[in-house]
Order: structure tokens, then sequence, then C-alpha cells
């Protein structure tokens, strides 16, 4: 039995009792990992395939130590120009081991439930009969608020108006 799994960002073709190395987790040496992202899950003649993932496959693994790769050169150099530059790096890895392998019947994790927001209604003031105040509730209104008013009360010319022109002829 084989399944692949995505496991710290990377798919990973695994078996039971396998020894890989991945990017290293937040799990202390000696602890039990499960991974619920099973991409397929491959059994003799029986594959069966997620759709991104295998609802309540599970993959279970022991993490036997952290350690680092080797180290990786990067040399950069533009030729004529005496530009050269040497890097190293040593990626932070930890071996796991395979312990178990479930097809179905493992609990998943429960889905996060996303919270709709209430999308603001936006509805013009009612005329109110002081100047004063009337204007004072026209200046808190958006320039596409202030044009659906004059267009409403039969206004001309008010694409080429600016706010303050719009308030003046609302008022």
């Amino acid at each position: 039995m084989y399944a692949i799994v995505e496991i710290a960002g990377h798919q990973f073709k695994v078996e039971k009792d396998q020894k890989v190395f991945v990017n290293r987790l937040q799990t202390e040496e000696g602890k039990k990992v499960s991974f619920d992202n099973v991409l397929l899950v491959g059994d003799g003649d029986n594959i069966t395939v997620g759709a991104p993932a295998i609802d309540g496959a599970q993959v279970g693994a022991k993490v036997l130590k952290h350690l680092k790769g080797d180290k990786v050169i990067v040399f950069k150099k533009k030729r004529r120009k005496g530009y050269r530059v040497k890097n190293g790096h040593r990626q932070s890895l930890s071996e796991i081991v395979i312990e178990s392998i479930v097809a179905s019947g493992a609990k998943k994790a429960a889905p996060k439930k996303e919270v709709k927001k209430a999308e603001p209604q936006v509805e013009a003031p009612k005329a109110e009969t002081k100047t004063a105040e009337a204007t004072q509730d026209l200046s808190k209104l958006t320039v596409a608020e202030l044009k659906t008013m004059a267009k409403a009360k039969g206004i001309e010319g008010i694409s080429s108006m600016k706010k303050a022109d719009l308030i003046a002829a609302l008022s």
C-alpha cells in the first residue's frame, strides 16, 4: 500500500516503514505526527484519487530526528564586470518514518467556518428643510451618491460638476 501525501508544502510518495527527509517540522523528536492531506492512495489494483484530498484518509508518521542537509553553493557571476558572489546554504530537515496509512475512517480536523460579512447598503438621505443641516449631511456623501440624487431631481450637467457644485445644486 502506498500514498501520495503533502507534507510541509511538498508531495511525497510514501509506503509503510519508509524513511523520508522533509522540510523541518515543528514537532519534537520522538513524537508522532499525522498528515490529513492525502492526495492518492494505492492498494494493489485499487487506486483512490482525491479531489483534491481524500476525505478520512490519513498518514501517520514518527519524527526520528532533526538535522541539516548537505551544503549547497550558490555562485553568481557577471562576466567582464568583476561581479562575483558566493553564498552557501544548508536546509533544515526532519527525518520521519511512515508508520501507518489509513485509507478511510480517520477523523479529519473540522474545517474553519467562514463568516460572511454584511454588505453595507447605501441609501440616499431624506431631504431636510434646514439648509445648514442639509449641506452638512450632503458633505458626508460621496460624489457618486450626490450625482444619483441630482439625477433623480432632474438637474442637468452633473457629469462635469465637482462635489461642491453638486452640493450647491442640491441645496
